[in-house]
């Protein structure tokens, strides 16, 4: 019987929580054989008509490594080309002998990595905390603390350390 390929989320908003994030995944959740999915959420955009219907439901589609490398591709799907985190999945792919896909989805954070974890579907998300304080955190809204509560797969944060 065949084993089901995990897999593994990571909340990308190219900050330095969510690379702090990416790196921690790699070190010790990934393992060989899994699918490593960078899902980035993207504020609302302009579409066509027919593509931002299409888009709001799905997101984009599978992003491979290989596009994932190439800035030309990246400023399609209005994310900025991030050479760091080029070298951290490709290294872990080549290390870890894993398959590294990007999904962008456009609306709220909170709600967007909730569906991506229904819809891709996960086995497990990873999320960056910037550490904000109570005050900022009650005006601002936890994206990770949302994800906790409402995600319906195991949640990991990755604490931010300055």
């Amino acid at each position: 019987m065949a084993v089901a390929k995990r897999r593994i989320g990571v909340a990308m908003d190219f900050s330095p929580s969510s690379k702090n994030a990416l790196k921690w995944a790699m070190e010790n959740v990934i393992r060989k054989g899994d699918q490593l999915i960078l899902v980035t959420v993207r504020p609302e955009g302009h579409y066509e008509k027919g593509e931002k219907q299409l888009r709001e439901v799905t997101g984009s589609p599978f992003i491979p490594l290989t596009e994932l490398s190439d800035p030309t591709t990246m400023k399609k799907y209005g994310v900025k080309h991030d050479p760091e985190i080029v070298d951290i999945v490709s290294a872990g792919a080549k290390q870890k002998e894993v398959e590294i896909l990007m999904k962008v989805y456009r609306g709220d954070p909170r709600e967007k990595l909730c569906e991506a974890i229904n819809c891709i579907p996960l086995s497990c998300i990873i999320v960056g905390n910037r550490g904000l304080g109570k005050l900022k955190r009650a005006i601002m809204g936890s994206v990770s603390n949302y994800v906790v509560n409402n995600g319906s797969c195991a949640v990991t944060v990755v604490k931010h350390h300055v």
